[in-house]
């Protein structure tokens, strides 16, 4: 009798596994990219949920609000990053208030990624988790910018530029000027024209 039910015990066992390796794996996310159309040309950026979900999916929810759409990049400091993604060309006739935004997400600087050239991060105020729409890309290592460092909180990196550094690399060498808050702004506007998210 024992063995008999030993062995239906067995047999339940295997079927079981059988049944359970039959199963499909479950589907991994795929890479995100989206492209940043720009007055000098294009770039597109893969970005990373798994490394900073909360950052990547604030910065889609602008991309596909078409938040981006005819803002400036209004920093550019050559050997560091270009800024842009809040401010309009208005900027250049004295209208310094960024484009309206959502609330601010959770600053994710811990997650691994760095401030390496051609990585996206996101740009914040002096408080750490203040960053909203705005963005920058590093043209160079920025090892500064890493958690915990330079105020004890890092930047959140979400993202890369994977094509079209040449792009990045003409917006960095822009001559800027001095312009309101800011001490490097292009001189002549750099456009972001539109910035969207491919395969959707």
């Amino acid at each position: 009798m024992k063995k008999r039910a030993l062995i239906k015990a067995l047999s339940a066992l295997t079927a079981g596994s059988l049944a359970a390796a039959a199963l499909p794996a479950r589907a991994q996310p795929g890479p995100v990219y989206v492209q940043v159309k720009t007055s000098m040309g294009e770039f597109t950026i893969e970005v990373y949920p798994d490394k900073a979900p909360k950052t990547v999916e604030n910065f889609l929810a602008y991309v596909n609000a078409g938040h981006y759409n005819g803002t400036i990049f209004h920093r550019v400091i050559g050997n560091f990053m270009i800024q842009g993604g809040g401010f309009t060309r208005e900027f250049y006739k004295g209208e310094f208030k960024p484009r309206a935004t959502r609330k601010p997400v959770e600053l994710e600087s811990q997650n691994g990624l760095r401030n390496d050239t051609g990585w996206v991060a996101m740009a914040r105020t002096s408080q750490p988790h203040s960053a909203t729409a705005q963005f920058f890309v590093n043209t160079v290592d920025n090892p500064s910018l890493n958690y915990p460092a330079p105020d004890g909180f890092g930047y959140a990196v979400f993202g890369k530029v994977v094509r079209g550094m040449d792009t990045v690399n003409k917006i960095r060498a822009v001559p800027t000027i001095g312009l309101g808050p800011f001490s490097d702004v292009p001189f002549e506007p750099v456009m972001i024209d539109a910035i969207v998210q491919l395969g959707k």
